[in-house]
């Protein structure tokens, strides 16, 4: 069974901002094809510079990292948008509204869930997203009506991001699901079932806890909405909302607190991780008499 700290790491860490900055330079530098020593020298700066940047022992200035996009060529929004980033990447808590800053924000997600020694991560209508099946993930993107080639890219970032819990040291994720969301048809009937049979299989995992909230048990924290709390081994623990068109990742002790004390709460109303598994077996079985 996954193992949740439920205590802040003392030590400071990287913001959420910093991480999707340092995976922004990196993705930079691997498009170069130059080393991070090598852009220092061009850029002027001292030895190992932008290597630095990398591994986020320490951020540029707006001023250096609007020198390193002139040098790569990057122009227009995209480059205004780096900058900002570099900009505030210090600041803590992190809000964005309207689809124009989802990537960044997304970027901030990932860079979470790679460098996470565990999480926690609460979804009443939809399950959670590292332990989506590709056919899973499709109808959603469908759903949600973006084109065809956006949905493509949706599956494979998505597919490729649940590579956390299956790889060599993943992370301990604990799953609390809606038992509405066992049932909601957002897809076809045969991909629900093959979703359901996924989630059996990923609870087999030593690392992976699941556990499913019935309806009607009276009001926990979890009503309120979905949210994700993230561990890291190195840095403060994090939330981050998600919803249609906005979201947000908070550092502040005292909120953070509140959601951890927030999961257990859940947890006090959830069935326990064998009899979720059996449930969920008991809804995939009910569900293919129907086929």
């Amino acid at each position: 069974m996954a193992t949740i700290p439920l205590v802040p790491v003392d030590t400071p860490g990287l913001t959420t901002r910093a991480r999707a900055l340092t995976a922004a330079i990196r993705r930079l530098l691997d498009a170069s094809g130059m080393s991070g020593r090598e852009l220092s020298q061009r850029l002027g700066f001292s030895h190992g510079t932008v290597s630095h940047w990398v591994t986020g022992r320490r951020l540029p200035s707006p001023e250096d990292m609007a020198s390193l996009l002139t040098l790569l060529g990057i122009k227009g929004e995209e480059k205004q948008r780096l900058i900002d980033l570099a900009r505030h990447a210090a600041e803590p808590n992190w809000l964005v509204v309207g689809m124009s800053g989802i990537p960044q924000q997304l970027a901030g997600a990932i860079e979470s869930e790679r460098h996470a020694s565990a999480m926690v991560e609460w979804s009443r209508d939809i399950v959670p997203g590292l332990l989506q099946t590709a056919d899973y993930a499709r109808a959603l993107a469908t759903a949600v009506g973006l084109p065809e080639s956006d949905v493509d890219a949706r599956v494979l970032l998505r597919v490729g991001r649940s590579e956390v819990i299956t790889r060599r040291n993943p992370v301990e994720l604990l799953a609390l699901i809606g038992e509405d969301a066992l049932h909601e048809k957002i897809c076809a009937p045969e991909v629900m079932l093959d979703q359901l049979r996924h989630l059996v299989c990923l609870a087999e995992r030593s690392n992976v806890t699941i556990q499913v909230v019935p309806p009607r048990v009276g009001w926990h924290p979890g009503l309120i909405g979905p949210f994700v709390l993230y561990f890291f081994p190195d840095a403060q623990p994090v939330v981050h909302f998600e919803h249609y068109s906005s979201g947000a990742f908070v550092i502040d002790e005292d909120d953070v607190h509140a959601y951890q004390e927030a999961v257990e709460i859940i947890r006090g109303v959830a069935k326990g991780p064998e009899d979720s598994v059996k449930l969920i077996a008991k809804i995939a079985d009910d569900l293919e008499q129907t086929l």
